[in-house]
């Protein structure tokens, strides 16, 4: 029987990425390999409860909502997830999956649209990137930089230029780090090198605490 260890099933506004202000069900599986600095969700990397795929589904119907994000944790540690995205695809949602980007999305299901992070020096993890998914990319999927400092906005700006990014996906995000790096001055670099990116804020933590759980 298929299953999945699973932190969180909850229905909120989608936070970030071009589906920022969506309606969402977020399914948040549990565990992470990575350890960035700035994890804001580190009460995923805990076990969670173990659900079935039938149960997830079930969930998913009694929320009655379009859009889904699959999220972590890293999401792709469960092998279980690729055919409940797949199931999900073939019951007309719209899938989003959010990946830190150290693992393969060679087998995430076509349908499903890749938030793929590419983790700066700044995360402590720049060397756990998985370069070869850049090349799997869709069009229609996003690539998302968190970023800390200067340091970390050079690093992002020479990873878009170096793998001709602008040219694989439509969407770019740049985020950056809640209470860390003050959006006005990542904005003024963007729009100093005039760089064909979105800018990239947690919407949800303007509305509710960054501490909240559940939204």
């Amino acid at each position: 029987m298929s299953t999945l260890q699973i932190i969180e099933i909850f229905s909120s506004i989608q936070g970030e990425t071009s589906w920022t202000g969506l309606p969402t069900l977020f399914i948040r599986l549990a565990s992470c390999n990575l350890r960035c600095t700035w994890c804001d969700t580190t009460y995923s990397f805990g076990r969670g409860t173990r659900y079935t795929i039938t149960s997830i589904l079930e969930s998913v119907d009694h929320h009655a909502l379009q859009h889904i994000c699959v999220t972590g944790g890293e999401p792709l540690l469960q092998q279980d997830v690729f055919p409940l995205m797949s199931k999900l695809c073939d019951e007309d949602y719209q899938v989003i999956l959010e990946t830190g980007g150290s693992l393969s999305i060679a087998s995430v299901d076509p349908r499903v649209k890749i938030i793929l992070d590419v983790k700066c020096p700044g995360s402590g993890m720049e060397g756990r990137n998985f370069w070869d998914n850049i090349g799997k990319l869709k069009r229609s999927d996003e690539v998302k930089f968190v970023i800390k400092d200067k340091d970390d906005y050079c690093y992002a700006k020479g990873i878009v230029e170096q793998y001709a990014l602008t040219q694989r996906v439509d969407q770019i995000l740049f985020s950056p780090v809640f209470d860390e790096l003050d959006p006005q001055e990542l904005v003024e670099w963007i729009l100093e090198d005039k760089l064909a990116v979105r800018l990239n804020l947690q919407m949800h933590k303007y509305i509710w605490s960054k501490e909240k759980r559940g939204v």
